[in-house]
């Protein structure tokens, strides 16, 4: 018989607020400041074409794709797809799941 893995909770924003207020013992309108900042910089980060390394944690690049030909799958035409930067993460040997 195949054991039965239980689905992974995806937390939303809010939740990651609510977390860091409780790990910090902040006010949430402090915390989900904190929150916001974190992120903001991280989009002008990657906006700028640079990457992020956190160490024990991952590694966030940009990435080009290049221009290639694909298919519409109802259809079978033949479609271009346009080139474009993409962002991805890479997480750190020590970010290991248990």
């Amino acid at each position: 018989m195949a054991k039965k893995t239980h689905e992974p909770k995806m937390y939303s924003k809010t939740e990651l607020v609510d977390l860091v207020t409780e790990k910090l013992s902040l006010h949430k309108t402090e915390a989900t400041k904190n929150v916001n900042a974190i992120f903001d910089s991280l989009k002008e980060i990657l906006e700028a074409g640079d990457g992020l390394r956190l160490v024990g944690f991952g590694t966030f690049a940009v990435k080009e794709r290049a221009a290639r030909e694909g298919r519409n799958p109802s259809t079978g035409e033949a479609l271009k797809i346009p080139a474009k930067k993409i962002v991805t993460f890479r997480p750190s040997k020590a970010l290991i799941v248990k």
